[in-house]
């Protein structure tokens, strides 16, 4: 059987659109929960310690969950779906579920031990001895969280959408609540209080996996423990993850590295890397993740037919779709940097140096933005081909470099820019990754229309000019205005930051309407067709 599914342009804008819609939301809460933790811990060593000690559940929730095994699973499970059926695709689910059940739970128990252990120790310092405290309370997230994140694998290949896109609001909405009602009450410090946030982490990742479970059973999903060992589809899974827990992660290792770097800079560094990082995922997840969760399935229907030419203009139109969106918002973010960070988080602890701080690293990062976003079109190509090699091969490459990039500007670069230095050794290498990842996928595929890509950069770098020039104009001349109207110094940033993204938007999308763009097009036609199977 072949599943339904976005197998055209329109419905590959409108899967996105239903993703990016509920991960907009999600987005959005994360935004709110992070101008809440600015606010009780700045850019305090308790924050840095949290950043730290969170960063090893993300990198393997990066390695054995949304990142990777969903990377193996999903094209195998939706091979099975087309060739054998329903039932037999959630036979390899089953074991799935039990195989990753057991070997996180083993790696739990094995980190609590450890840091246990460390623990006992003396002569830690009281910043180093609180990141391994809160480690240890947040290691179980890992095992509850890929958990959730394979069930979300599953679902997307039955291109359902919804559910997994809107259960990252349990993360958030779970952190909100623990800041505002329980953190006030577990301690007086900073270094008292953030265990709060750290328990609330667990909870959230015991109900992520927790809202899968309905959905999965209606689909048909047989939860119960049990591996069919001589399952070769199983085999074919794990012997694609290894590859792809290291090809997927590329990004996560040189954000893991660089925040185990700027621990060692100073008690700020990590929490100014960690806030810029949380405005870079806006955009980011906003639409190149959810675009991305639409591809995967997409694609490996392709290689499951090996239709390589609907593969090659697969990949083409999303290159175009991803810098289209992309490039005004890393623009757009790089001119508001500083008014967007100090009308989110300067508040209490977060003062105007933690700003200036932060400003520093985001506008580094802003340039990330779009090759973060191409790295979720080339990847997902590469994996619905079942190939996880060759993103490894070259994974391991680019984080070789950026290890080695960001150790020459920790010791080289001013103390105050170091953490800049760190997120521009990122940048780099993610952009090192696209490319070669590009040329390799050109060389499988064929040329793609680079004629077609080259006129949408050229029209998306003209709009992105004039985005550049609206926004900052907007937002000086509102701010201004606003504090001669005697509006309070907090309305006055929230006046000219949403004047300057409203008139930076409306001219880069002026823009692509005069110069004719195809990418405003597509968004128009699936919107409408959107809008009429809603109304129907």
């Amino acid at each position: 059987m072949t599943p339904a599914g976005p197998d055209d342009r329109s419905g590959v804008l409108r899967s996105a659109g239903v993703v990016s819609g509920l991960t907009t939301i999600s987005r959005f809460l994360g935004y709110f929960r992070d101008i809440l933790l600015a606010g009780a811990f700045g850019t305090s060593a308790a924050m840095s310690a949290f950043v730290v000690a969170y960063r090893i559940p993300n990198l393997f929730r990066a390695l054995f969950g949304e990142g990777a095994l969903s990377a193996a699973f999903i094209p195998v499970f939706v091979e099975s779906r087309q060739n054998e059926g329903d039932a037999a695709a959630w036979r390899l689910a089953r074991s799935v579920f039990t195989l990753i059940g057991v070997v996180l739970a083993a790696v739990v128990a094995l980190g609590i031990v450890t840091a246990t252990v460390i623990l006992a120790r003396n002569g830690m310092t009281p910043t180093i001895r609180l990141t391994w405290s809160l480690l240890r309370i947040m290691l179980p997230y890992l095992l509850f969280i890929c958990m959730a994140a394979v069930a979300m694998g599953a679902l997307n290949a039955f291109h359902h959408f919804a559910v997994p896109a809107a259960t990252p609001w349990i993360l958030n909405l779970v952190q909100i609540g623990v800041i505002v009602f329980v953190c006030p009450h577990v301690g007086r410090t900073p270094e008292e209080q953030i265990y709060g946030v750290a328990w609330g982490i667990v909870l959230a990742g015991v109900l992520q996996w927790a809202a899968q479970v309905p959905v999965l059973l209606r689909k048909g999903a047989d939860l119960r423990p049990g591996i069919d060992l001589r399952d070769r589809r199983l085999g074919r899974v794990l012997t694609l993850t290894g590859p792809a827990a290291l090809g997927r992660a590329v990004s996560q290792f040189n954000v893991f590295f660089a925040t185990m770097l700027a621990a060692s800079i100073g008690e700020w560094a990590a929490a100014a890397l960690y806030f810029s990082e949380r405005l870079i995922y806006l955009p980011q997840g906003i639409f190149a993740t959810a675009l991305s969760t639409v591809l995967l399935p997409l694609f490996s229907g392709h290689g499951a037919q090996h239709d390589l030419k609907g593969l090659r203009e697969s990949v083409n139109h999303a290159t175009r779709v991803i810098l289209f969106v992309m490039l005004p918002a890393a623009v757009g973010l790089f001119v508001l940097a500083e008014p967007i960070l100090r009308m989110s988080f300067e508040w209490r602890e977060f003062g105007a140096e933690s700003t200036m701080l932060t400003a520093r690293s985001l506008r580094v990062y802003c340039a990330g933005l779009i090759f973060f976003g191409l790295g979720k079109v080339v990847v997902p190509a590469f994996y619905g081909m079942q190939d996880t090699r060759t993103p490894v091969r070259v994974g391991i490459l680019t984080v070789l470099a950026n290890l080695a990039m960001s150790l020459v500007f920790r010791w080289t670069w001013p103390l105050h820019y170091k953490h800049a230095g760190l997120a521009f050794s990122v940048v780099a290498a993610e952009a090192l990754n696209c490319l070669i990842l590009t040329r390799l996928l050109e060389k499988r595929l064929g040329p793609p229309d680079w004629s077609a890509i080259g006129r949408s950069l050229a029209r998306d770098l003209a709009g992105c000019a004039a985005l550049a020039v609206a926004a900052y104009f907007a937002d000086a001349g509102a701010r201004e205005l606003a504090l001669g109207a005697g509006l309070a110094p907090k309305l006055a940033q929230i006046a000219g930051v949403l004047a300057g993204l409203t008139a930076g938007i409306a001219t880069y999308f002026a823009s692509a309407r005069l110069l004719k763009s195809p990418e405003l097009t597509d968004f128009a036609a699936a919107f409408r067709t959107r809008r009429r199977r809603a109304n129907s």
